[in-house]
């Protein structure tokens, strides 16, 4: 291949680290990357078999989340409070001593929803 063909090609970012976790019907892949710089990042997706029934056949659905170094302290403590939510019914001590949450205002969003092209966003679901 020429030198300029390969500059034209997307670069796919060599995987550092990786972890799969399964899921029932979903799978989960956690892998850590490097940018052209030489930082870390996350990238989670989820994939899901699903069956065309146009075409007959079976296909993955995906969905990816990127995640930098800069924001996975927040990332995790925020997991964690609604972790710790969804155990015990409880809000997190952390959550009630600090500032309010932005998360509070209640969405009329599916999880069906999420990734549909078609799904029209509400103007006041964009109001944070």
């Amino acid at each position: 291949m020429e030198e300029q063909d390969k500059k034209d090609m997307p670069r796919e970012r060599e995987e550092i680290f990786s972890r799969v976790i399964r899921a029932g019907k979903r799978t989960y892949f956690f892998d850590v990357k490097a940018t052209r710089a030489g930082e870390h990042y996350l990238t989670i997706t989820e994939s899901k078999r699903r069956f065309n029934n146009e075409q007959g056949k079976f296909f993955y659905e995906k969905h990816k989340l990127f995640l930098y170094k800069e924001d996975f302290e927040k990332f995790t403590n925020g997991l964690s409070d609604v972790v710790q939510f969804i155990d015990t019914g409880e809000v997190p001590e952390s959550l009630e001593l600090n500032e309010p949450s932005i998360d509070k205002k209640h969405t009329d969003v599916e999880f069906e929803d999420l990734g549909n092209e078609e799904t029209e966003v509400k103007e006041e679901d964009t109001e944070l």
